[in-house]
């Protein structure tokens, strides 16, 4: 059992000042505004300046972080980066964070999991400050993605942005911080979003190098298949293990790759639009940055209020997915600490109550897709028959 509560006490975001907005890429592919905004949701995304690389942005989410936490570097325990592009193959990007920082006691780490990686990134910090071992674990999501797409794909180019963001997960008294946690894995998919080119497997050469297969690669039918089920699978497994139903969560923190997966979990979960927090149309899919900077963001616009039950959830290479439920704390505890081990457990009647409240929502849940997914069947035949007769006027 946990001895001590998990608890964010600081956050920070950090995105590069250059903007490539959709009329900017219309230039470079066959694309336009309308038809980006239409299919993604997507206005413009973040751009690392040329000699700008992950461990930069990462540094300065981490500093905000800090300071927000009203901790130094020195503090720090361990540090977690969840990140895809790091900035080299070996050393590892933690370590050089590590360095940058100053946090001259913290253990390093770099964890690698896609998009997912900053969820699998907290709910690992949460564990190293729940059994006690560490005090302070910075948790950091950053991506240099802009370097990984082949500019002249638009099936990928169009997706992916720069950020950084970082939390600072401390030890706490008080009751709340990480109240459930799914991590998921699906490797039968792990070639739909895949860089073939790098790696112990395939080795850089020239020839490689001329067939860009150094860039990310997707199945984007597929991954959109899965991330439309998963999002709505986790959210459901998570909040059941914490005896929660969606009308008890006041913020959704989706990972933010597509507007039409989003808008889908929402109405499959039959949670309130306004409780999901949106901000990919600036920034695009920054993967393992999503996150974190849709938090932070949330944060300092007062979106998330002490008491708030906040859940995040994100899915990515791998294939992976992840899900957690935070209950935020007050910034300063009322009460004297108690260890979690002391407090008294919860009248039988009331948490039957809430396990049968948790069923009937399953059950609404699954009954939202399964006829989401029947009429998404049924639309399927028209869409290609309409793309084809588009195709056929056009000759």
């Amino acid at each position: 059992m946990s001895l001590y509560y998990s608890k964010i006490t600081g956050w920070g975001h950090y995105a590069p000042e250059r903007i490539l907005t959709n009329d900017d890429l219309a230039q470079m592919v066959d694309t336009s505004d309308e038809w980006i905004r239409t299919r993604t949701g997507i206005r413009e995304r973040h751009i690392a300046a040329e000699g700008q690389a992950t461990v930069d942005q990462a540094y300065h989410a981490s500093v905000q972080a800090l300071e927000r936490a009203g901790i130094s570097a020195a503090d720090l325990d361990l540090i977690i980066l969840a990140t895809s592009t790091p900035d080299y193959l070996c050393p590892p990007a933690s370590s050089m964070l590590e360095d940058r920082l100053g946090a001259s006691k913290a253990g390093a780490m770099t964890l690698i999991a896609g998009c997912t990686g900053f969820v699998y990134g907290l709910a690992t910090a949460a564990q190293f400050v729940q059994t006690g071992m560490y005090e302070h674990v910075l948790v950091v999501g950053a991506e240099t993605l802009s370097y990984a797409v082949d500019w002249e794909d638009r099936n990928t180019c169009i997706l992916f942005g720069d950020g950084a963001g970082a939390v600072i997960v401390s030890r706490s008294h008080t009751p709340g911080g990480l109240q459930s946690m799914i991590l998921g894995s699906e490797g039968s998919g792990w070639d739909a979003l895949i860089a073939p080119g790098i790696g112990s497997h395939a080795p850089m050469t020239v020839e490689t190098l001329e067939r860009k297969e150094h860039k990310l690669r997707m199945n984007g039918r597929q991954v959109f298949k899965f991330a439309t089920r998963v999002m709505t699978e986790a959210v459901t497994e998570v909040l059941s293990d914490a005896e929660l139903t969606i009308h008890d969560v006041d913020v959704l923190i989706p990972h933010q790759a597509n507007a039409r997966i989003i808008d889908l979990a929402v109405r499959r979960l039959g949670i309130d639009k306004d409780k999901v927090i949106i901000n990919l149309d600036r920034y695009g899919n920054t993967s393992a940055a999503s996150v974190p900077l849709a938090l932070a963001e949330a944060l300092d616009s007062g979106r998330v209020q002490p008491g708030d039950t906040v859940v995040m959830v994100a899915f990515g290479a791998g294939l992976t997915y992840a899900a957690t439920v935070w209950q935020w704390q007050p910034e300063t505890a009322d009460e004297e600490p108690i260890l979690v081990t002391n407090w008294p457990v919860p009248e039988t009647m009331r948490v039957q109550a809430q396990r049968v409240r948790t069923a009937a929502w399953r059950l609404q849940v699954q009954a939202r897709t399964k006829a989401s997914d029947a009429a998404m069947s049924l639309m399927l035949p028209l869409y290609t028959f309409r793309k084809g007769v588009k195709k056929r006027l056009k000759k």
